[in-house]
């Protein structure tokens, strides 16, 4: 699945926001992980090799352990994401507002 452009978008927020590309400080996590928050409560969903290859390939992330921890932040986000949104009350009525049991 490719990534969407507003995803996109919100790499580019993390690499300018973060400015020791070497070195991830605690602020620089939090922030991360506060996007990867934001980008599944927007619902956009990514592949985490996705987020991998973007990093990969956007040139000023060299280390591979930044890269890496960027998307195991990534990939916590979303299962996390993923465990809490699975417990949402579905709503039981129809598109005309009665309630009925077709599923619809």
């Amino acid at each position: 699945m490719p990534l969407l452009n507003t995803t996109i978008m919100r790499l580019n927020e993390i690499t300018t926001l973060v400015e020791d590309k070497s070195h991830l400080t605690s602020e620089d996590e939090s922030l991360i992980k506060q996007i990867f928050q934001e980008i599944n409560e927007n619902g956009e969903r990514y592949d985490v090799d996705e987020i991998e290859s973007w990093f990969e390939n956007e040139g000023s992330w060299n280390l591979k352990e930044v890269r890496s921890r960027i998307v195991n932040i990534s990939h916590y986000a979303q299962s996390k994401f993923e465990q809490t949104n699975k417990f949402r009350i579905v709503d039981d009525t129809c598109n005309d507002g009665d309630s009925c049991s077709c599923g619809n």
